[in-house]
């Protein structure tokens, strides 16, 4: 007797009630995948990206904001600092070594941020073609940037004024592609980097324009402008990477930054701790909704399984006559709902990695790109674990209910 193929038999009788309880039990577990792999991978790259910055100075403002702006690029900027100011933070006995970032410019929503060659260093960073810049306009492309846009080795491009994409171009200078980076799974892989002197260059030119255009307009009127100042005028950076010298660092840099200076220092550690903490709420609740679903779709198999049963005791009973022992009953029983489980659990699993990739799909530069959609975790074993449990429970009664079919007293009903 072939109690698996009598268990999907009964299961596919009714089509409809049977993927009505796979469905619910899908949805369910496919919120649970989703959270799984994004809580997995967003932590263990967050960690990646900030490695090796013990400290971010900045404008004031948001201690967080400054953090996701300079050190993942997914927000804008607070604001620029004095490369006056940075330079004398720079040389405290505090400080091992800092790295200067220039934000404000964009080319099709990638950002082109200036910084010098301690940024590759930081990131370990190698080399797919090209090299890196020598002289101001020469950028070095990330794998997904020039994967993306298709640009190669000595192609040129206008950036874009702003953080994201539909602004107006800086039309004075190109920049030009020297080299192309290897994938590296980290924030290196959606930026375009150049020298501090690009970025102070492209905006001193363009204030440079803007005032010779106004100058003409005032000339007509006997006005004389001179224009705004450009090489003269003071430097200004956006934030300053930093790696402490000691451990003592971390208690007196920070401190001294905010209570001392025009400035502001966040510790990445610190405000990504803070971030995945009140980000643990909304998880919570999209789990408990998950495990809601979970136990509606549990109710709906015990219910689909005891209500079969009505109209199988003579099924049962003809099963028992010809041989079938009251354990196999149970089996069958017992097999349905594991059966049911069992397909709720990879289509929710397939839903789940499904609904992240259309996610990271729609989201074309942001952090999300970083995550992969098709990569299985161990963890996802034990939800198929935690789905089988699900239809052991809600097997229960049913099948000991099959289990004391009575032969004589259903077939003498018949």
């Amino acid at each position: 007797m072939n109690l698996f193929k009598l268990s999907w038999k009964y299961l596919t009788f009714r089509p409809f009630s049977t993927g009505l309880n796979v469905l619910l039990l899908a949805l369910g577990l496919a919120i649970i995948t989703v959270l799984l792999l994004m809580q997995d991978q967003l932590e263990k790259k967050m960690n990646e990206d900030a490695e090796g910055i013990d400290l971010v100075v900045g404008a004031k403002g948001s201690p967080l904001q400054l953090i996701l702006s300079s050190v993942y690029h997914i927000d804008f900027p607070t604001g620029n600092i004095s490369l006056d100011e940075a330079k004398n933070l720079s040389r405290n006995r505090l400080v091992k070594s800092t790295i200067p970032l220039a934000l404000g410019d964009n080319y099709q929503g990638f950002r082109i941020v200036g910084t010098n060659l301690d940024y590759l260093e930081l990131y370990k960073t190698e080399f797919e073609t090209g090299q890196a810049w020598a002289k101001p306009f020469e950028v070095v492309l990330g794998a997904e940037v020039a994967q993306k846009l298709g640009l190669k080795t000595g192609d040129q491009f206008l950036g874009s004024h702003g953080i994201s994409e539909g602004s107006h171009d800086h039309d004075a200078n190109y920049f030009v592609v020297t080299g192309v980076l290897k994938p590296k799974g980290n924030v290196v892989d959606r930026l375009i980097l150049t020298s501090i002197e690009s970025v102070w260059l492209t905006h001193e030119e363009e204030e440079e324009e803007e005032g010779a255009e106004h100058s003409e307009e005032l000339e007509s009127t006997e006005i004389t402008l001179h224009g705004l100042p450009s090489s003269d005028s003071p430097k200004e950076i956006t934030t300053l990477l930093i790696q402490y010298r000691n451990p003592m660092a971390a208690i007196q840099l920070p401190r001294l930054v905010n209570a001392r200076t025009n400035m502001q220092a966040a510790s990445p550690t610190f405000e990504m701790s803070r971030l995945f903490e009140l980000l643990g709420v909304g998880i919570s609740m999209l789990k408990g909704l998950a495990f809601v679903l979970i136990g509606i779709s549990g109710i709906g198999i015990f219910i689909a399984l005891y209500n079969s049963l009505k109209d199988r005791k003579y099924d049962l009973a003809i099963l028992r006559a010809i041989g079938a022992s009251r354990f196999q009953l149970l089996q069958m029983i017992f097999l349905e709902g594991i059966l049911l489980t069992f397909f709720g659990a990879i289509l929710g699993i397939l839903i789940g990695h499904g609904f992240l990739d259309l996610i990271i799909r729609q989201n074309q530069t942001g952090v999300m790109t970083s995550i992969q959609p098709w990569i299985f975790l161990k963890a996802e074993l034990w939800i198929v674990v935690y789905a089988l449990m699900v239809g052991v429970l809600a097997s229960l009664i049913p099948a000991f209910t099959a289990y004391q079919t009575s032969i004589a007293k259903q077939l003498t009903k018949a």
